[in-house]
């Protein structure tokens, strides 16, 4: 197979990218094999580099790179949005065999001088909005040596992105990619640190390539395939999904500029794979449903009625029962009338697979959009197995459970119903932390996740919650909290986060925050001044609703997991904050001291 030679970066191909040893090969061969697909673009195009542009680009930074003393076995830290520049940096630090990883551009400068610290970063890239706050950090990481700015000027003590492209043009980039071997540390995926200080999970190359082979047997992406670059690159799902995946497979990834406008951005790419967590799918579906409540009563019925017969469908095909015919031709016509016209307004109209994870997603928001014929799949996977572990196969979704196993991995319950996983995408262990890679991966090479779950005859596995975050009440019964918190959510889309409580306690209660997007309108079309989060929080027609969603989601629970009693907390939580961690996780022990006082008084 031959392939087009430019400033001596590409050579001719030799075999499949996801064939490869690593990604540093598997990149060159997609460069040789698919040098005029479109790489990276942002939304406008006014960046859009083809594999080959991007390559040598890459090269071209790796270069000054190792100008500057950067190679093997050093790490690199990165803080920047979705933007081109990241994929750029980011291979090119892993060209010259550096481990480059993310840092979540929420956090201020102390955790940024821990992971700088704990990772050993001896080089920070970030971008002008950042930069700040990084350079805070910098005054107490006397071994950071440099910083790179990638837009604008670059001030005093710090270097431009555009004084180091290029600066070395003797740099050999085939050489350098060519000597990275399959167990070098390809990134560093920093944990929540919901139960203590982030660890740093290490991820090598063979990881990422094992789990870029594993989903050619699960989405069929050929080259030129459309994926969305919207989450933190701190997260495994945004490298693996938007990064290293689009590597393997020539995939054309879109930067989304502001994470918050994602779905604005789907009509225009309309992407052939999407992956998003559940509070987009919640939101989305709320979204719709909001349209739907503003029109007429007359011309909303047919899409009301419509929408209500294709949930029936799905119900009865999840219990593997037979659809009526009639049914059937409803549907269709449904489709056909509605529900196709929708798909294409969100722009997943050309979608081969959408999957939601990171966290539960309550059942009837998976079953609202299998409705609307977007076959919604969970799977589940966590930082310490690259993102992969089970998920559900296009065609073979069930709805609830987060699937079987992903090729290559194995999966079993220990007694107490902890999961453990085998395969190749286990983690090499947490950097600096012994102790803890010892405690997580056992000496037959499973690795403990912590998450409770079971398993149907067919290997579907279900998540019940975290084992460390089950409920334990006063009188001994064992409760999810995750899943009374998806209930109230999906009960009523003013209610944005919840928190149960309960552990050790007679009965159950709740912090709820309100939608930061749907409570304001809800108060604006019901002439409700100053429609703020803060003011919403004490107006008893809010107060009134809420309680009205609490009690539609205590009906879909046992007795002894119901809400008994519920706290309104003014203003949002936002990703990074004191209350959830930038991947949306509720931050449990920090919120339950930090609302004390209002917990207490739902038991007084």
């Amino acid at each position: 197979m031959e392939a087009r030679m430019e400033s001596g970066t590409l050579t001719a191909a030799a075999g499949r990218a996801v064939d490869a040893p690593t990604l540093t090969e598997a990149l060159r061969r997609t460069a040789a094999n698919n040098p005029e697909i479109v790489a990276v673009r942002t939304p406008d195009d006014s960046v859009s580099l083809t594999w080959a542009e991007l390559l040598e680009r890459v090269d071209a930074v790796a270069g000054g790179l190792a100008k500057l003393g950067v190679g093997p076995g050093d790490t690199v830290a990165i803080m920047l949005g979705n933007r081109p520049e990241f994929h750029i940096v980011d291979l090119a630090a892993v060209t010259v065999g550096a481990t480059p990883f993310s840092i979540y551009v929420t956090y201020p400068a102390e955790e940024i001088e821990y992971l700088v610290t704990d990772s050993g970063a001896r080089l920070a890239i970030v971008e002008q909005a950042f930069l700040p706050v990084m350079l805070e950090a910098r005054t107490n990481l006397p071994a950071l040596e440099h910083v790179i700015v990638v837009d604008g000027d670059a001030p005093a003590g710090t270097i431009s992105l555009a004084d180091v492209e290029g600066s070395n043009p003797e740099f050999d980039g085939a050489a350098a990619a060519a000597a990275v071997a399959p167990d070098d540390v390809l990134t560093l995926i920093y944990t929540s640190g919901t139960t203590g200080p982030p660890k740093g999970v290490q991820l090598s190359h063979h990881n990422i390539m094992f789990t870029a082979q594993a989903i050619e047997e699960i989405v069929e992406l050929k080259p030129g395939a459309r994926v969305v670059s919207w989450l933190p690159s701190a997260h495994i799902a945004e490298r693996n999904a938007h990064h290293y995946i689009p590597i393997v497979y020539a995939a054309t990834v879109t930067c989304v500029p502001n994470p918050r406008d994602v779905l604005s951005y789907l009509p225009q790419v309309r992407p052939t794979w999407f992956f998003a967590v559940p509070r987009i799918w919640e939101k989305l579906k709320a979204g719709l449903e909001a349209m739907q409540a503003q029109r007429p009563a007359e011309e909303a019925r047919p899409l009301t009625e419509a929408l209500a017969a294709a949930i029936q469908r799905v119900r009865l095909r999840q219990r593997g029962e037979p659809v009526p015919q009639e049914l059937e031709a409803q549907v269709a016509r449904a489709d056909e009338e509605f529900f196709s016209k929708l798909r294409t307004m969100l722009g997943l109209d050309r979608v081969v697979a959408v999957h939601v994870g990171a966290a539960p997603t309550p059942v009837d928001v998976l079953e609202f959009f299998h409705a609307l014929g977007i076959e919604l799949a969970e799977l589940w996977g966590m930082s310490e197995t690259c993102g992969l572990g089970t998920v559900n196969r296009p065609g073979a979704v069930r709805i609830g459970t987060v699937g079987p196993a992903a090729p290559g991995v194995e999966i079993q319950l220990a007694d107490d119903g902890e999961l453990l996983i085998r395969s190749g995408c286990v983690m090499l262990g947490y950097r600096n932390d012994p102790v803890s890679t010892a405690e997580a991966i056992d000496a037959d090479g499973w690795l403990h996740t912590g998450d409770i779950g079971t398993l149907d005859d067919d290997g579907y596995l279900t998540i019940v919650d975290r084992k460390k975050e089950i409920i334990i009440n006063a009188a001994g019964k064992n409760m999810s909290p995750a899943n009374i918190e998806g209930e109230l959510k999906s009960a009523s889309p003013l209610i944005g986060q919840a928190m149960v409580i309960g552990d050790r306690r007679p009965y159950n209660t709740a912090l709820l925050v309100l939608d930061s997007d749907f409570a304001p309108q809800w108060a604006a079309q019901r002439g409700i001044a100053e429609a703020t989060l803060e003011r919403l929080a004490t107006e008893p027609k809010v107060i009134e609703a809420v309680q009205e969603g609490v009690d539609a989601g205590n009906r879909h629970l046992a007795r002894v997991e119901q809400i008994k009693k519920f706290t309104i907390v003014p203003g949002d939580w936002v990703p990074g904050g004191d209350e959830l961690t930038p991947t949306m996780k509720l931050k449990r022990r920090p919120i339950a001291e930090k609302y004390d006082a209002e917990i207490e008084a739902m038991y007084a």
